[in-house]
């Protein structure tokens, strides 16, 4: 069973995240949740527990930088532990409130020990709720930051207001993440400081930036993007706001794809066929100029595009979801075959291939990228195991296998400043730590051998791992 007392792993072949160099026979001392020492030979102090990881290679803990495990409803420990078993020890929470950022200011927010970090968080989401007003959007801003938010994210804006809500958080010192509102001036969020773009800027943001077509796509985008709410201020009526608020990010959660209108999968359609690779390797050049880090989420991507693919609901992995969940996914798979055909589905598609294409050439050009899942309550996506699909997809889409482990371990503490903390075995750096069965620099498809995680110096063996695999597998055959 996991202990937290004093750990040396003995003899490990420790990678190194920054350039891939190999050390074997490598022993890693582990003492309060830290790393105080690596080296050969070294002696563990009495009582320490010794791992023998002779022949297993060890690196920085996995990293979810778009994650939603908190404020989603039903059993939050089981979803965090289900993501630590597949090797994931941190977490960018992509979803908050004032609450979540309250309880953890005056300590109160706490996890069981089998549970990634939680490394940044939000406060509520950006929204045409919020923000409808220049005035409004600066003090949503403001009262999140003032609550003690890491970030804030923009999701469901207008494009005027996200330029709004961009200066406020900029002048805090807060980075604006997110979401791109529909006929925005990409190069111009990026330019002014964007930290990070998710899932392609959602909707068309990215993608119409790579067409020959681009501005007439971008006005169509922008045209009309609005979002009617009452105005009128009577006490009750916020409550009915909220809720319609809430009804309609659930259906964006559950997948965004089916809240498109014909227009839309029209100017999807038209920027794919004028898709053009010259124009997505200038953008990429923008965004290394800029510093623009991006989130492609491809698993989130797929599951959504093609939701209906019966691969999807052939995973051996949903035995860890829900049957609740399921039959909801399963009537998310039925709006989205009964409101699109097959040309519209067949356009969804080819967008989600140029998906590929562009994290390629963003790579090539050094664009700077993380890895992240979208999980919990996006349809197909699972937990933890998502991240395994996303590694996949992104191996697919051409990233070698040195840049996926940076991407995965450093380049998160490069994003988050906190290199002296986190992203490399050595001491002085937290002790959250995966072991693997083989090498990851010689082949991607290594980093799922995952026969060890060490979180806050607490160690979990392969037997851990595979034993709590199936608890929680069997914990939801009875949901």
């Amino acid at each position: 069973m996991p202990t937290t007392s004093a750990l040396l792993l003995r003899s490990a072949t420790v990678v190194d995240t920054r350039d891939g160099s190999l050390h074997p026979a490598t022993d890693v001392l582990v003492q309060d949740g830290v790393i105080t020492a690596v080296g050969p030979g070294l002696t563990a102090p009495a009582g320490a527990r010794t791992v023998d990881a002779t022949g297993r290679y060890l690196v920085p803990g996995f990293n979810d930088m778009h994650a939603h495990p908190l404020g989603r409803g039903g059993d939050v420990s089981a979803t965090l532990e289900l993501m630590l078993v597949h090797g994931i020890t941190g977490y960018r929470q992509m979803s908050g409130d004032l609450g979540l950022l309250k309880a953890r200011a005056s300590g109160e927010l706490s996890f069981p020990a089998a549970s990634p970090a939680l490394l940044s968080m939000p406060g509520p989401l950006l929204t045409m709720l919020n923000t409808a007003t220049p005035d409004e959007a600066a003090q949503a801003v403001r009262e999140q930051v003032a609550a003690g938010a890491d970030f804030v994210k923009s999701v469901a804006m207008t494009k005027e207001r996200f330029f709004d809500a961009q200066a406020e958080a900029l002048r805090l010192g807060v980075p604006i993440v997110g979401h791109l509102p529909g006929g925005i001036d990409v190069l111009r969020a990026s330019r002014i400081g964007i930290k990070s773009i998710e899932h392609f800027g959602s909707g068309l943001g990215v993608l119409a930036c790579c067409s020959t077509e681009e501005h007439a796509i971008q006005e169509a985008a922008g045209a009309g993007q609005r979002l009617k709410l009452p105005k009128i201020k009577v006490p009750f009526l916020g409550g009915v706001v909220d809720r319609l608020m809430g009804a309609i990010m659930r259906r964006v959660v559950l997948n965004p794809v089916n809240l498109n209108k014909p227009e839309d999968v029209a100017l999807v359609d038209r920027a794919v066929r004028t898709y053009d690779e010259k124009l997505t390797r200038e953008l990429a050049q923008h965004f290394v100029a800029d510093g623009t880090w991006h989130v492609p989420t491809l698993i989130r991507q797929k599951t959504s595009k093609l939701c209906d693919d019966p691969g999807f609901a052939g995973d051996p992995d949903l035995r860890y979801i829900s049957r609740a969940t399921l039959k909801t996914w399963h009537g998310v798979v039925a709006t989205f075959r009964k409101k699109f055909g097959p040309e519209q589905r067949a356009t969804f598609a080819a967008s989600h291939r140029y998906e590929y294409d562009m994290v390629r050439v963003f790579d090539e050009a050094g664009v700077k990228m993380l890895v992240g899942t979208d999980s919990s309550g996006a349809v197909w996506v699972v937990p933890g195991a998502a991240l395994h699909d996303e590694i996949d997809l992104l191996a697919e889409a051409g990233i070698p296998p040195l840049r996926l482990l940076r991407m995965l371990t450093l380049s998160a503490a490069e994003f988050l400043g906190t290199t002296e903390s986190m992203g490399t075995v050595e001491a002085g750096r937290n002790a959250d730590l995966v072991l693997l069965g083989a090498d990851p620099v010689e082949d991607a498809a290594h980093l799922h051998h995952v026969v060890g995680v060490v979180r806050s110096g607490t160690y979990f063996s392969e037997q851990d791992l595979a034993a709590a695999k199936d608890r929680l597998a069997a914990a939801r055959a009875v949901d």
